[in-house]
């Protein structure tokens, strides 16, 4: 909500913001934090280190193509990619 209020004062969305979101699956409250940010538009999330069970391939290709939702890959290239 921080997030989304500071945008609304910069004049632009939550996605214009140069924050980077990794959420990690070690504890159950990670898709309820994954859907609140989907939920209030937050794009290019990178979770990891593995999906739930519940997450089939479909599933993620589509949360993939409609927000950005992305698995960590090799800590190099995750810190090319969210430090520009």
């Amino acid at each position: 909500m921080l997030a989304v209020k500071l945008a609304e004062k910069v004049g632009g969305t939550v996605n214009d913001l140069p924050l980077s979101l990794v959420l990690s699956w070690f504890e159950q409250k990670a898709i309820v934090i994954l859907l609140t940010l989907l939920s209030l538009g937050v794009k290019n999330i990178v979770t990891g280190p593995s999906a739930p069970a519940f997450l089939t391939d479909n599933l993620l290709a589509v949360l993939n193509e409609k927000f950005g939702l992305r698995s960590v890959t090799t800590v190099e290239q995750d810190m090319q990619t969210l430090l520009g």
